[in-house]
C-alpha cells in the first residue's frame, strides 16, 4: 500500500511542526505544501527549512495561483512560469520531489459560454509543450519533477484526461515531468477511472484522492477498490495525497482517511 500525505490546508495546528504532529497521529506520512502565487513560497524558506529539521516530510507543492502557464496571455504565462520554477527551487531545496500544476484552473471551459476559446486547439499545445518544456529542464536542473494536473472540462479546457497529459509528456521527452492524478477529476472525465491509471501508468507519479462529491474517500460513490487495485498493479509506490473539501469535524475525518483506504485497497 502507498503512504499517506495530506495537505497542510486541512491540517489543524498553527505551525507545520504542530499539523505534523496531528499527521502522524492520525495515520498519515506526510504533508502537502501550498505554493501561492507572488514568489509566497520562497518567502517560506525560513518556516520549511525549521520544520524540515524538526523532521517534517515533505515531498510535493501544490501549486495555488490565480493564473498558470497555459494562460492566454503572454505577460501571465512568463509569470506563472517563474513562479513555477522558484517553487520547483524551493521544494528541492528541502529535500521534496517536486511540485504539480494544472495547465490552467478557472480560465476557460468548453462547457460554458462562450464554448470557443480565444486560442484554438494548435495553440493550446504549442503554448503547453513550451512550457512543459521549460518547466521540465528546470526541474530536472534541480533534481525534482514537475507534476502535471488533469482538471475537469469546467475547470480547464485543454488537459482533462490522463492521455491527453500522457501525451504531452511523451512530446516533450523530459523524464522530469509526470502526472499527478486526480480521484475527482477522473471521477468526471475518464470513462473507467482504473483502466485510466493502468493505461497511463509510465506517466503517473503523484495520486491525488479525494470523492466524487470532493470531500473526503468514503462519502461518496467512487469505486476505491478499483481504483487503488490498479494503482498497485502499476507498481505505483508514492504518496496517496488527500486533497479535498472535509466532511464531518475535521480531527475525526481525517483521522478516518488513512483507515478506510488502507480497508478498501
Amino acid at each position: 500500500m502507498s503512504r499517506f500525505a495530506c495537505q497542510e490546508q486541512l491540517l489543524p495546528g498553527a505551525t507545520l511542526e504542530e499539523k505534523w504532529e496531528f499527521a502522524v497521529g492520525a495515520g498519515f506520512q506526510a504533508i502537502e505544501l501550498r505554493g501561492r502565487g507572488g514568489f509566497a513560497f520562497r518567502d517560506r524558506l525560513p518556516e520549511l527549512r525549521r520544520a524540515a529539521a524538526a523532521g517534517v516530510v515533505m515531498p510535493t507543492v501544490c501549486v495555488e495561483m490565480a493564473h498558470f502557464f497555459g494562460a492566454f496571455d503572454p505577460g501571465l504565462r512568463a509569470d506563472a512560469i517563474e513562479q513555477l520554477k522558484s517553487q520547483l527551487s524551493v521544494i528541492a531545496e528541502i529535500g521534496g520531489q517536486g511540485a504539480m500544476t494544472p495547465a490552467s484552473y478557472g480560465m476557460f471551459s468548453r462547457r460554458l459560454p462562450p464554448f470557443e476559446p480565444p486560442r484554438d486547439e494548435a495553440g493550446d499545445r504549442e503554448v503547453l509543450l513550451a512550457g512543459l518544456a521549460e518547466l521540465g529542464e528546470h526541474a530536472a536542473a534541480e533534481g525534482v519533477r514537475l507534476y502535471l494536473e488533469p482538471l475537469n472540462r469546467y475547470e480547464d479546457h485543454m488537459v482533462n484526461r490522463l492521455e491527453q497529459a500522457a501525451d504531452l509528456i511523451e512530446a516533450t521527452g523530459l523524464d522530469s515531468i509526470r502526472i499527478a492524478a486526480d480521484t475527482y477529476h477522473m471521477n468526471i472525465e475518464e470513462d473507467d477511472p482504473a483502466t485510466a491509471l493502468l493505461r497511463a501508468a509510465r506517466y503517473v507519479g503523484h495520486v491525488h484522492v479525494s470523492e466524487s462529491n470532493r470531500a473526503q474517500p468514503g462519502t461518496g460513490h467512487i469505486d476505491w477498490p478499483a481504483v487503488l487495485a490498479a494503482l498497485t498493479a502499476t507498481g505505483y509506490d508514492g504518496y496517496l495525497v488527500l486533497e479535498c473539501r472535509l466532511r464531518g469535524e475535521a480531527a475525526a475525518a481525517l483521522g478516518e482517511v488513512p483507515t478506510f483506504l488502507r480497508r478498501a485497497s
